[in-house]
């Protein structure tokens, strides 16, 4: 097996790993701040919020400055440091004595974060350009799969082996990924760059300025648009059925677009090595964008379902494309510090998602969370074929470097 095929599924699993244990504490938190003694419900909704959404935050602020460190030391060492900090935060959770300590807990977390920056750039930079696409497809799926079945996982462990066991249980998976990393990831890490400090000098050596940006927005929105119906799935699931299964209902609902994703991302992925990811792009922002307004209109519950699953198969198109494009438009030996943006601005998707999509119910209603959100991705699709697919068709040449 090629060195870089091990590599990805190392990776994969480390990256799903890191996905759930990111995004597993969403259902249980207010029942665990409840059980460190908070009892008002006012500020247990603060305090979740808080909890939940600082680690996304520092997460966004410390990513490009792993990436950075990468590209100096190697993605390997990233690796083993983030999944061996990720599985101790992780299950001294389950230790926290009050709130005060869950809290800086989960700020550490996103202090400690890194590890899907390192997987990427290791795989980007490891695959032959035949496969990159694939690779790439692959991997990505591991990570957005982890963060929208995390919540899902976490909601089952707690309900059958208790809120403090799903921190050790997450922790010992992280800790395994620790150990098939150290053993099984193989990297011949060579220092190209010396000379690069400040973010001045990154991004003047970034050739495709502009590309670069609207790659970075493109990456934001996509992850807004995932997790948009977070804060609002159960409340509309409420409205669509009675069921006394309303949780497995919503879970399923949030959860079927990671489904899809897993199998579309590594197909679509592949697809782009072939016609291009710039086109792949365009398309999948446009039909994504396009199947979010029917399900403003669902009236059943299996119709949500059915259209949240539709829309993971068109998203699964589109992060794979993004580092698709990153990887060919970034110098080498930044690459780890690019990505690390493009994991930024995914991080910052992720706690923009869940706010926007809570906003727009509370100021407009439920339903209009979907027709926002469906705006978002048409407009990302015309600045998309504006600024990327109309420039890289006029110019053939450049059409085989970046497409």
């Amino acid at each position: 097996m090629p060195i870089w095929k091990r590599n990805l599924i190392v990776c994969w699993f480390g990256m799903f790993a890191t996905g759930i244990g990111m995004s597993q504490i969403a259902p249980i938190l207010p029942l665990y701040i409840r059980h460190l003694g908070v009892d008002h419900e006012a500020a247990i909704a603060q305090l979740s919020g808080i909890a939940f959404g600082s680690t996304f935050i520092l997460s966004a602020i410390f990513s490009p400055i792993w990436g950075s460190v990468a590209d100096k030391f190697g993605r390997k060492p990233m690796l083993l440091r983030a999944s061996l900090g990720m599985a101790i935060v992780i299950g001294f959770m389950g230790f926290a004595p009050n709130v005060a300590v869950l809290i800086g807990l989960r700020l550490l977390q996103g202090v400690i974060t890194g590890y899907s920056t390192a997987c990427t750039t290791l795989i980007a930079t490891q695959t032959d350009q035949e496969h990159a696409g694939w690779a790439l497809g692959t991997l990505s799926t591991a990570n957005i799969a982890g963060s929208l079945l995390g919540p899902l996982i976490g909601g089952f462990l707690s309900e059958h082996f208790g809120l403090q066991n799903v921190f050790f249980m997450t922790g010992a998976l992280m800790m395994v990924s620790f150990f098939t990393t150290l053993f099984f990831v193989k990297e011949s890490f060579q220092r190209t760059d010396k000379k690069v400090r400040h973010a001045k000098d990154i991004w003047n050596q970034i050739p495709e300025k502009g590309l670069t940006v609207t790659l970075f927005v493109t990456a934001f929105i996509l992850t807004i648009a995932l997790y948009s119906v977070e804060p609002i799935v159960t409340v509309f699931m409420s409205h669509l059925t009675n069921s006394s299964h309303l949780a497995l209902l919503s879970g399923l609902a949030f959860s079927a677009s990671g489904l899809a994703n897993i199998i579309a991302a590594p197909c679509l992925g592949k697809l782009s090595d072939r016609i291009g990811a710039h086109k792949i792009m365009v398309i999948a922002l446009f039909t994504a964008g396009l199947l979010f307004i029917p399900q403003a209109f669902v009236t059943e519950p299996w119709q949500l379902i059915t259209l949240r699953f539709l829309f993971g198969l068109t998203a699964g198109g589109l992060m794979p494309s993004v580092n698709i494009m990153i990887r060919k438009i970034t110098p080498a030996a930044l690459t780890g510090r690019v990505f690390g943006f493009s994991m930024s601005a995914m991080y910052l998707g992720v706690f923009g998602g869940s706010v926007f999509g809570g906003q727009i119910a509370a100021w407009l209603s439920i339903r209009a969370v979907f027709f926002v959100t469906a705006a978002l991705l048409l407009v990302n699709g015309l600045w998309v074929y504006w600024r990327v697919y109309r420039q890289i068709a006029a110019q053939p040449s450049q059409a085989q470097h970046i497409g």
